[in-house]
């Protein structure tokens, strides 16, 4: 995993996780709290909202990102700007200042004006900016998005049969989608990566969001840290049946999780109670590495043979060998006693273990191959063990 330097901050394995504070000068920025026209006002809201709360960085938004509004063009954006510099000379606080933006030419005047890094939402979408990013030597997130500016993060709107190949679209689902995005046109050596939670695009529901905060260790693979934007968002409030303004529970929980989950920067309007929640996660994360002299030795963090299969993928490595690799341990409850005598003995012919626990009970261990295998045999049989064969089917999605 790759470390990457945030003009003096550390972002990475190797570093505790780091608060993202945000800052809206867009007057239609949905987030009443966040949002001001004021340099006076917006500097004070900086100091002791957000940096004296935690925050290590500063997301400044020119624009809401809200698919209500129309995309303002790179002159309208500049426009707004001024509001910005002149906040972060006001600011008494230390931290680093990101500006939010899919323009390439907002972030050169952004980055020579005093900004330490770029949130673009757009996913690199102008194809300047990962050129900017390099000439100043700056840290940038990268939302998955297709390389559209009036489209940021509508990933399943894309046409990927023409982007990469009809027969990887057809059986790509929506985190495959975000993956792919994410790689399109690269990434710099400084690149934070954004899964892209939220409403992008009409198409994008709440089961994408959930999905993709259930694989966010997959995007461990591309090597480079991860950034999530998932306080008080829909995915989360759903679950619990909260509206936006009861959500900062089932926001910490979430954070929490992602940050075991490997995410490094959590972008947040909460700040002191986000940066505990992230702390917790950290404090319980188990991912080890270790370095002497030229040596490096670090452990993947994969929890299943779909995560393993990813990094395989990225290494030009046969992903299928995960299948073979991956050890599954399942316990199988309430099998007749006939139908534990045909399992038993049909498990013997895979690469596969079987333990009776007591009279109720058996333990299997073996390949995600084995299982798939074993379950594919029990479903040909069209015998009672039918129902037993879907649930480990199940168990391998």
């Amino acid at each position: 995993m790759n470390s990457v330097d945030a003009a003096g901050l550390g972002i990475g394995d190797d570093y505790p996780p780091r608060i993202m504070g945000v800052l809206n000068v867009s007057e239609e920025s949905p987030y009443d709290p966040s949002v001001f026209d004021d340099p006076s006002d917006a500097a004070r809201y900086v100091d002791e909202e957000l940096i004296d709360q935690g925050a290590d960085i500063v997301d400044i938004g020119l624009e809401s990102a809200n698919k209500r509004f129309d995309v303002l063009s790179a002159d309208e954006e500049l426009e707004r700007l001024h509001v910005a510099l002149e906040t972060i000379e006001s600011v008494s606080g230390d931290a680093i200042y990101s500006i939010e933006t899919r323009y390439a030419e907002v972030a050169d005047e952004a980055l020579s004006r005093g900004f330490d890094m770029v949130n673009d939402i757009a996913g690199f979408a102008d194809p300047e900016m990962p050129v900017v990013c390099e000439e100043y030597d700056v840290a940038v997130a990268k939302m998955a998005s297709p390389p559209d500016l009036e489209r940021p993060g509508a990933v399943e709107e894309t046409d990927w049969a023409a982007r990469t190949s009809p027969e990887w679209a057809a059986q790509a689902d929506y985190v495959d989608q975000v993956y792919e995005a994410l790689k399109q046109n690269g990434l710099t050596d400084k690149t934070i990566v954004d899964p892209a939670f939220g409403g992008w695009s009409e198409a994008q529901t709440l089961e994408d969001d959930r999905e993709t905060f259930r694989r966010l260790r997959e995007f461990r693979a591309l090597g480079q840290p991860t950034l999530v934007s998932i306080n008080r968002k829909n995915f989360l409030g759903e679950i619990a049946g909260r509206e936006t303004e009861e959500r900062l529970p089932v926001s910490l929980a979430a954070t929490s999780l992602a940050v075991e989950r490997g995410a490094h920067v959590i972008r947040t309007h909460d700040v002191a109670e986000t940066r505990d929640a992230a702390l917790i996660g950290n404090a319980f994360t188990e991912r080890s590495s270790d370095s002497r002299g030229e040596l490096s030795v670090s452990r993947l963090d994969v929890h299943s043979s779909r995560d393993l299969r990813t990094h395989l993928a990225e290494r030009d490595i046969d992903p299928t060998v995960a299948d073979d690799w991956s050890a599954l341990a399942v316990e199988i409850v309430g099998l007749e006693s006939d139908d534990r005598v045909r399992f038993t003995s049909l498990i013997a012919e895979y690469d596969a273990d079987v333990y009776c626990v007591d009279n109720d009970r058996l333990l299997v261990l073996g390949s995600t191959t084995a299982i798939s295998d074993v379950s594919d045999q029990l479903r040909d049989e069209n015998s009672n063990l039918s129902a037993l064969a879907d649930s480990l089917a199940a168990m391998l999605r």
